[in-house]
Parts: structure tokens; sequence; C-alpha cells
């Protein structure tokens, strides 16, 4: 099949889940033999900008111009993409997020088979303007409307949207690559990190992730446990500022910026709890990940991350930042006695199979293009 991913910000990248998750299945769907055109945003095309890719793993990148105006990027990527897109001769267009999904009526005034995966309700999240919730919605009502298949990552956005739109879905969670377990060595010569001394938020630094509740909560704890504040530091961004005010009066409060690869997977893999305290979800593979690596993991308790730790997380109320830290102070009194590593682990590898996402989608796929081939016959 010839398979075109649109929405996501860049292929490779880890910006958020979205990008690890259309990697993770264009990779996957490549090495089974079938084509996968990701079309990535391209923002730096000036004078100086650097040369990228056009190819990752036997997947074609295509790059397509935007602005780095977060209320206008989507909305000109998606256009553009599209465009593009229907040159193809693509046997699926597969749009990821509500902002892109705005898009699907065109694809299917072509006859190309669409589906959308809604990656979480983006309209509710903090940062949009008037303007961009307003485009998110429509993103959705487009989905809804116009996808010959509709996948979502929760079972409270199958009801949602049931109940909203009268549109069935289909439900295909992320899946995970377990984490391996290294000792501290990176972290301690750069950091000075040692295992099971530091608390680890691990996310995209946006309101919507809470992580000013954790902050509020920790300088309030007397523990010698550092906080450490993995995120990108992006410049000129207002809660960025905010947080990093809150936490200046605070030298137990470290901020590595963005991290992958070993650096990532040493700070999962020595924490003595991970923390995500979010107001909305889509479906946290950060989550999956410090799971996978058995790590003890405290949560917010909304639908999206009770249901992802199926049980093992310790949940609070979200927004209650009292609760946060009463729950953090205990996690750490325990010391991890009453934690189950194992079943933990054991949960993570049966339920969250990237193989399985992948075959589930390929199934869909088949079936929408099939039905639009019996169609015009």
């Amino acid at each position: 099949m010839k398979i075109a991913m649109i929405g996501h910000k860049r292929v490779p990248s880890r910006e958020g889940g979205i990008e690890i998750a259309v990697e993770e299945l264009a990779v996957r769907l490549t090495a089974m033999g079938h084509q996968v055109d990701c079309y990535n945003r391209w923002q730096d095309f000036g004078a100086g900008a650097v040369r990228l890719p056009r190819e990752y793993k036997g997947i074609r990148l295509i790059r397509i111009p935007t602005l780095a105006s977060p209320s206008l990027n989507a909305f000109i990527y998606s256009v553009l993409a599209v465009l593009r897109a229907l040159t193809g001769r693509y046997d699926v267009m597969h749009f990821h997020a509500e902002g892109p999904c705005a898009m699907t009526f065109l694809p299917r005034l072509f006859g190309i088979p669409v589906v959308s995966t809604i990656h979480g309700l983006d309209w509710q999240r903090a940062k949009w303007g008037r303007f961009a919730s307003r485009y998110l919605l429509w993103g959705e009502r487009n989905a809804a409307r116009y996808s010959d298949a509709l996948i979502v990552l929760s079972n409270g956005n199958q009801q949602y949207f049931r109940r909203t739109y009268g549109r069935e879905t289909i439900y295909i969670p992320n899946g995970v690559n377990l984490i391996p377990c290294h000792e501290p060595e990176e972290i301690s010569h750069r950091w000075n990190l040692s295992k099971n001394s530091y608390i680890l938020f691990l996310s995209r630094l946006v309101p919507e992730k809470g992580l000013h509740y954790l902050i509020s909560a920790y300088k309030k704890m007397d523990t010698n446990k550092r906080l450490v504040i993995a995120g990108g530091l992006t410049r000129n961004n207002e809660y960025v500022r905010q947080i990093r005010g809150m936490a200046e009066d605070d030298p137990r409060i470290l901020f590595t910026d963005f991290v992958q690869g070993r650096v990532l997977e040493e700070l999962m893999s020595n924490c003595c709890v991970y923390v995500l305290p979010s107001d909305i979800e889509g479906m946290s593979i950060s989550l999956l990940e410090a799971m996978s690596c058995g790590v003890q993991c405290l949560v917010s308790d909304i639908e999206e991350n009770v249901d992802v730790s199926g049980g093992y997380a310790v949940s609070f109320p979200k927004g209650n930042v009292a609760m946060l830290q009463s729950c953090l102070e205990r996690i750490l009194s325990e010391d991890g006695c009453l934690h189950d590593r194992e079943g933990q682990i054991a949960f993570v590898r049966e339920k969250y199979s990237w193989d399985y996402a992948v075959g589930k989608h390929l199934r869909v796929y088949e079936q929408v293009a099939g039905k639009n081939k019996a169609g015009k016959n």
C-alpha cells in the first residue's frame, strides 16, 4: 500500500507523542514492504537553513513549508500538505491530531480514503486562543464527518465522539518501546544525579501538563530528593518563564532542557518516582516508557492516565496541590516497598505493543481502501 502521514511536526523526532507514534508506525509499515510518506513541517528555510534528510529508514520525508506562529502553523501546513498529497496517488491518507483533520474533506472530494487519529481533544488545551480553539473544533467535526475510519487512543474519547457526534470510533492504543535500564553514568557526570536521588518530570513544558502544580507541591516538601524537570526550554515562551520563575528560589530544582537517547533512558531508569500531573492527556507515551522500566509513577486522576496505568500508578485529584504533595511524601517514605515493579513491567509488555498497533492500523487501511475500490467498481 501507499500511505501518507499528515499532521505530525517532524519524523524522526521526540517533540511529542504524535511524532513518536507516527515514526513507530511508519518504520514498521515500511519494513513490511509498504510505502510510507511522512509530510514534515519545515520552518527553517532561510539562508542558513540546515539541510534536512529526504529519507529515514525507508520512509520518504516530504518537507512542507509553514510558519513558526503556533496559531497559524497547523493551518498553513495542513492546507499545503494535503494539496501536495493529492498528487501522490495514495491508497490511504492518515491524518493525525484535530488541527490537520480540518482538511479531511479535501481527499474525500477526490475519492481518496481517509483515516484520522485523534490523539487528544486539543481544543481544550489552555495554550490556544479563541481562533485556534475554534479551528481545532472544526478539525474535530471534520474528522467525525469525513473520515472513513476514526481512531482514538482512549475509552473516554470513544464515548465523547459517540455522545457528541453519534460517530463510532476504533480504539487502538499506542505501543511503547521498553526503556533499557542503565546505571547513572551520563546524568551523574552532567548533573551529579545518582540512583533514587530525584523525582522526575519528563514532558513538554506546556500548561496542560500541570508542572506548576508539581513545583508548588515540591517546594512545600522537606526532602533532599531533587526535582528534575526534563523538557525543552523554549525561548520567549510565557509558560516556561512562569515555571522558571517559580523554581528560581529553590536550588533543589534542576532543568535539563530537552533530552533523548541514553540521557533520557538514564533519567527514567534511576528516578525514585515519575510524576505526570496533567490536566489533559491523549495517551502519554512518556508515562508508558516510565512504567516499562518499572519506575513508580504518580499521575493525576484523569481518565486517560488512570486507564493507561492499569492500577499500577498512584493517582491524586487533578489540580489538587495538597494531595499531590501528600502522595509524593507517602511514596518517598515507603521507598518503593509497596510497588509491584515486575507486575507493572509485565502489564506494559502485554498490553502496549507497537507491532499489535501496526497490525490493527494495517487492517483499518486495507478495509477503507477495499471499500473505496469496491465503490468505484
